[in-house]
C-alpha cells in the first residue's frame, strides 16, 4: 500500500536477483558510521543492541562502521577488522539482533590507507596525510594485489557472518580513494600512472568480491561524487569509474562528498540541507544500477523530495538514526513531527570518535550507551517538577514523562528553549530550531503540564516529590570601566534581537559564543549557490576536485573579536567542526586579537592593552561575550532537589552536557 505522504521513501526496493536477492522494507539507508563499539568484542552486546533499536524503528538497510579487511588497513591501532572466521562468527551476534528485528544490515570494508592512526599505515604512495602524523609505507605491486583479496575475502566473510549485503567504502580519501586520485597516487605500475591504471586497485577489489560471493549477494560500493582537494578525480574520471565498477559487479552506488582532509565543510551544521543532491542526481544518470543520495539530509520531507525528484533510489541518513532511532517509524504512522532531528553539529558524534571516545548525539544521548543509559517505567508515579526549560530542563523533563512519571515544567519565560533558542539565531544553526520543535511536541504527547510566564517559588513545589532545578544561566559582565556605556550589550540581548547592533561592533570574549555572534554580526542571508560560491565548490566536469577560486564574502558588518587569551581564537572549538567555523571568521574578514587586557569603554570606544601597547577599537557597539554565571538562587533557597544544566556548571552554551545530564538524572531517580 502506497504511503500517503511519502510514497516514495517508504516504497520497498530489491537489490540484486536470485536466491540472495535482497528486499528493502523501505528506501531509508541508515550510513556507516564508527561509533567506537566496534573496536572491542567485549562491546559486541552494545553494538548489537545500538544497531537492532534502529532496526525495530522501521530503517530499510542499516550498514555498519568500517572493518579493515588487514591489519596495515587499521583506523587505529587494534580497531575493528573483519579478517577470519572468529571475526564472522562473533558478528553473528550483531546480524542475529538485526534479523530479529526485521531489518537487513549490511557490513562496510574500509582500508584506511595513510588515513590510518598508527605506524603500519600503508597507502598507494608515501605521501603523509595532514590529519595523522604517520607517513605511510608505499605498497609495493605484491601488496596491492594482496590488499585486493584481502577487500574480497573480507567480503565473502561478513556473508559467513549473516550480513545482508557489504559495502565497499570507496571514497571519503580512504584507500581506494587514495588509488584514485593523481593526489596520492604517483605510481608508474599497473595501479598507477593514468586514470585508467588508478581505477584498477576497485575494479579488481569489486570484481574479486563477486567471484567469492556469487551473483545474487548485494554490493554496494561508496563513490566519491566530489572530492573537494587538489589533486581530485575529474567528473569525466568519477564517471567512467562507475561503468567499471557496475561491469564488475556492484549492485549499488552509495555515494560519499569530500576527503577528510577536504578544506569545505561537508555535513555540518552550516552546510546547507541536501546540498549535495544533484552530485548524485547526475551519477544516476550514467549507471543503470540504484543509487543512495547521503550528506545532510534530515528529514522524511527531504528525501521524499529527492526521490520523486527521481535524482536517487535511496536515501542514507547516518546521524539522523543516531538522534533518532525511530525516524522510520515515526515517518510511516503520519508522526513526522515528532522527530527528533539532527542538527548535524557533530558535537557528540565525530568529535568524540576523533578524539577515541564512543560517538552518542548531543540531542539523544542514549545513543550508542542503549544498554546503559535506560529510561525504564516507574513502579510508582511520582510527582516531578522541572524549574526551567532550556536544554537540560526539557531533556529532564520529556524523560521523567517517558519513565511514567507525573511531570510540572516550570518557565519563568514565555518561550521553551533557553540559551538553545539564542543558538539558533546564528546563520548556519537554523537546525537548532528543530530541537525545540520536537521538545515542544514531545511535552505536548508526554501529557506534561508546562507552565510558561511562571517564575517557580518554594511554595509552588513544595507538594512535589522530585525536584529538578534547570534554571540555566545569565550573561556575566566584566567588570571593566564604562561597562555601563550605551554601545554595550550582552550576547543575549543581540541574538535574541533586543539590540540591533550598529557598523562598526566589538565582541568582547571569542569562545564559542563570541565565535557565533562574529558569525551573525557579519551575514546574511545566502542561498545554496552563494554558499558554493564562497567555499569554492565547482563542478568537477570544469574543476579537478570539483574545486575552484572561493568567491570573497561581503560582510554586513565591520567586525572585531577579542579575546584574553595568548591562543589562537577559536582552537578549542569542536574537533571536526571548528576549522570550518574558524574558516568563516576568516572570509567574513573578522578582525581576531588575542592577548588583550581590556582597559575602558567610553564613546572612543573599547580600549585595550596588547602587547604593552595601548589600542582603541573604534566600534557603535560593543557585545559582552565573556562567559556566563550559574543561575541557581532557587535551589539554594529550596535546600534539596537535583541541580542540572547551566544553573549546576555554567560553561559556555553546552547543550550537549545539559541534555545528558538531564536524562541521566532522571534515569537515576
Amino acid at each position: 500500500m502506497t504511503h500517503p505522504r511519502y510514497p516514495h521513501l517508504l516504497e520497498p526496493m530489491t537489490l540484486g536477483a536470485g536466491p540472495g536477492a535482497l528486499t528493502l522494507r523501505n528506501r531509508v539507508v541508515m550510513g556507516s558510521m564508527h561509533t567506537g563499539l566496534e573496536d572491542h568484542p567485549w562491546d559486541i552486546g552494545k553494538l548489537s543492541e545500538f544497531f537492532a533499536e534502529r532496526a525495530r524503528g522501521g530503517v530499510g538497510l542499516i550498514i555498519t562502521g568500517g572493518y579493515a579487511p588487514t591489519k596495515r588497513g587499521w583506523l587505529k591501532p587494534f580497531a575493528s577488522e573483519m579478517t577470519n572466521r572468529l571475526h564472522a562468527m562473533r558478528h553473528q551476534r550483531v546480524t542475529g539482533a538485526v534479523h530479529d528485528a526485521g531489518g537487513a544490515i549490511a557490513l562496510q570494508v574500509l582500508h584506511a590507507g595513510r588515513y590510518g592512526y598508527h605506524p603500519l599505515s600503508q597507502s598507494a604512495s608515501d605521501k603523509k596525510s595532514p590529519i595523522t602524523p604517520f607517513k605511510p609505507h608505499a605498497m609495493s605491486t605484491k601488496e596491492v594485489d594482496a590488499t585486493a583479496t584481502a577487500f574480497a575475502k573480507s567480503v565473502a566473510l561478513a556473508r559467513k557472518a549473516g550480513y545482508d549485503a557489504v559495502e565497499i567504502m570507496g571514497s571519503e580519501g580512504y584507500l581506494i580513494n587514495q588509488f584514485l586520485a593523481a593526489r596520492t597516487n604517483d605510481r608508474d605500475d599497473e595501479w598507477g600512472g593514468s586514470p585508467a591504471r588508478r581505477m584498477h586497485f576497485p575494479v579488481e577489489v569489486v570484481r574479486r568480491s563477486r567471484e567469492l560471493v556469487g551473483d545474487d549477494f548485494p554490493i554496494v560500493y561508496r563513490i566519491s561524487l566530489l572530492d573537494l582537494v587538489e589533486g581530485g578525480q575529474t567528473w569525466e574520471e568519477t564517471a567512467e569509474l562507475a561503468l567499471h565498477l557496475q561491469a564488475a559487479g556492484v549492485t549499488v552506488f552509495n555515494t560519499g562528498i569530500g576527503w577528510h582532509e577536504a578544506r569545505v565543510p561537508t555535513i555540518i551544521t552550516q552546510v546547507p540541507r541536501g546540498a549535495w543532491r544533484s552530485y548524485t542526481a547526475r551519477l544516476k544518470e550514467v549507471v543503470d544500477v540504484p543509487v543512495c543520495a547521503s550528506n545532510r539530509i534530515n528529514t522524511p520531507e527531504l528525501a521524499e523530495e529527492i526521490l520523486a525528484a527521481g535524482e536517487a533510489d535511496l536515501v542514507s541518513m547516518a546521524r539522523p538514526l543516531l538522534a533518532d532511532p525511530a525516524f522510520v517509524a515515526k515517518a510511516m504512522d503520519e508522526r513526522a513531527d515528532e522527530i527528533n532531528t539532527c542538527i548535524a553539529c557533530n558535537q557528540a558524534c565525530l568529535d568524540h570518535v576523533f578524539v577515541n571516545q564512543r560517538a552518542s548525539c548531543l540531542v539523544n544521548p542514549r545513543a550508542c550507551h542503549e544498554t546503559e543509559l535506560v529510561l525504564t517505567p516507574t513502579m510508582r508515579k511520582r510527582a516531578v517538577a522541572v524549574v526551567g526549560a532550556g536544554p537540560a530542563g526539557l531533556a529532564a523533563a520529556t524523560s521523567a514523562a517517558e519513565r511514567g512519571f507525573a511531570v510540572t515544567l516550570f518557565e519563568k519565560s514565555t518561550e521553551l528553549g533557553g540559551q538553545f533558542r539564542l543558538a539558533m539565531a546564528v546563520p548556519g544553526k537554523e537546525d537548532f530550531a528543530d530541537t525545540l520543535r520536537y521538545f515542544t511536541r514531545r511535552l505536548e504527547v508526554l501529557g506534561v503540564d508546562v507552565r510558561l510566564g511562571t517564575a517557580a517559588t518554594p511554595d509552588d513545589l513544595a507538594g512535589f516529590d522530585e525536584v529538578i532545578v534547570a534554571t540555566g544561566v545569565e550573561p556575566r559582565m566584566p567588570a571593566i570601566p564604562g561597562i555601563d556605556h550605551a554601545s554595550v550589550a550582552s550576547y543575549a540581548d543581540v541574538l535574541s534581537g533586543a539590540v540591533v547592533p550598529g557598523k562598526r561592533v566589538a565582541v568582547i570574549g571569542a569562545g564559542g559564543i563570541g565565535v557565533d555572534v562574529s558569525v551573525f554580526l557579519t551575514h546574511e542571508h545566502e542561498d545554496l549557490d552563494d554558499w558554493m560560491a564562497h567555499w569554492g565548490v565547482g563542478d568537477p566536469a570544469l574543476h579537478e576536485g570539483g574545486l575552484t577560486e572561493a568567491k570573497p564574502r561581503t560582510p554586513s558588518r565591520e567586525v572585531t573579536l577579542i579575546q584574553r587569551k595568548t591562543t589562537p581564537i577559536g582552537i578549542a572549538l569542536g574537533k571536526t567542526s571548528g576549522w570550518a567555523h574558524r574558516a568563516v571568521l576568516k572570509q567574513s574578514r573578522v578582525t581576531q586579537i588575542s592577548g588583550a587586557s581590556y582597559d575602558r569603554i567610553d564613546d572612543e570606544g573599547l580600549h585595550l592593552t596588547v602587547d604593552g601597547v595601548s589600542h582603541v577599537v573604534e566600534a557603535d557597539t560593543i557585545v559582552v561575550c565573556a562567559g556566563q554565571d550559574s543561575v541557581r538562587d532557587l535551589y539554594d533557597e529550596l535546600g534539596r532537589g537535583h541541580l542540572i544544566g547551566g544553573a549546576d556548571l555554567a560553561a559556555e552554551l553546552d547543550a550537549k552536557r545539559a541534555i545528558k545530564q538531564g536524562t541521566e538524572v532522571v534515569a537515576g531517580l
